[in-house]
């Protein structure tokens, strides 16, 4: 379900039932597609899901990641199980990236035999480069989304340090919400020892058209999260012509190849995650800021070649009524 209020900040799975609501708005209660996202459950879930399969309405599963040990710890089971038992009874399932499948494959077991890898969508017109560039004189580096844990963003701010010890120009906004325990106290003690709190900046959630903005203002995203599934705002800094710092795992291959920016090499594992070294993350900041201008082109070309939302719209929309015409 989608907030309707005006002014509400949309974010994390729900953000691409937008694209869908704006051809397939919510029809309730005569529906005859449900459509639910992974990482985004409504309450409830499982007797919605039995009440529309009763009705004889087709079941679409948007399946996200999974909760895998080095992540949930002993609470894994409590994300998978409710996904596992979701996924089972759909009719078609959309992975946002080929890790996605894998990875519900290997937590979640067996699922239904109709699906397909389908990236994450934006917005190309929305979510484009600045017509004008940002001065390059001062480096900017962005970390945006939601911050489930302490690493992707004190990381952030090491890199930021090394780079100004370097002799960079450099400056960090830390924009989302932190959504782990003692995060601000964290967060706030991280930037003192570094000595960096003159260049750093934290704003909380932001908005869609908020979004548009911190990244045009952006050279570079820091998305250092461990095995990320399919992050939107690395889609939508590509889209903007924003190059992205990443570590080499979950989706983010898939996402980046070598046109999008920078990925760092990590183990993989499921027991464990790995960050790369701050110096290394420096090193890959310096590399992209020596060619931005090509690196940015790079960026926006390979946001319109593989994550355009009107595509994304489409072929959903050919799922819905290839299903629709089943008995």
């Amino acid at each position: 379900m989608l907030p309707r209020k005006a002014g509400t900040v949309v974010h994390g799975g729900r953000v691409k039932l937008t694209h869908l609501d704006r051809v397939f708005p919510e029809s309730a209660p005569a529906f005859n597609v449900l459509y639910l996202v992974s990482s985004a459950i409504p309450p409830h879930a499982g007797e919605l899901v039995r009440f529309a399969k009763e009705r004889g309405v087709k079941f679409v599963w948007n399946q996200n990641g999974v909760g895998f040990p080095g992540w949930a710890g002993a609470e894994a089971e409590d994300f998978n199980g409710p996904m596992r038992t979701l996924r089972r009874q759909a009719d078609f399932v959309v992975y946002q990236s080929r890790f996605c499948q894998e990875s519900a494959e290997q937590f979640l077991g067996p699922g239904p035999g109709a699906g397909e890898v389908l990236f994450n969508p934006v917005d190309l017109a929305q979510f484009c480069p600045a017509k004008t560039s940002p001065d390059l004189e001062t480096w900017r580096l962005l970390a945006a989304g939601t911050h489930m844990e302490a690493e992707r963003v004190t990381r952030a701010i090491a890199t930021l340090a090394e780079l100004r010890r370097r002799g960079h120009r450099a400056e960090l906004t830390v924009a989302g919400e932190f959504r782990w325990s003692g995060a601000a106290r964290q967060v706030h003690t991280a930037i003192e020892r570094a000595g960096v709190a003159e260049w750093v900046r934290l704003r909380p959630a932001y908005s869609q058209a908020e979004a548009v903005a911190l990244l045009q203002g952006s050279h570079v995203l820091l998305h250092l999260k461990y095995a990320d599934p399919c992050p939107t705002a690395v889609i939508e800094a590509l889209a903007c012509g924003v190059p992205v710092v990443g570590s080499r795992s979950g989706g983010l291959p898939e996402l980046l190849a070598t046109d999008g920016g920078q990925l760092l090499d990590v183990p993989t594992s499921w027991l464990v995650r790995f960050y790369p070294a701050v110096g290394v993350v420096a090193d890959a900041v310096e590399a992209i800021m020596a060619r931005w201008e090509e690196a940015s082109a790079g960026a926006r070309a390979r946001g319109e070649r593989l994550f355009g939302h009107e595509s994304w719209v489409r072929r959903h929309g050919e799922i819905f009524h290839e299903l629709l015409r089943q008995p």
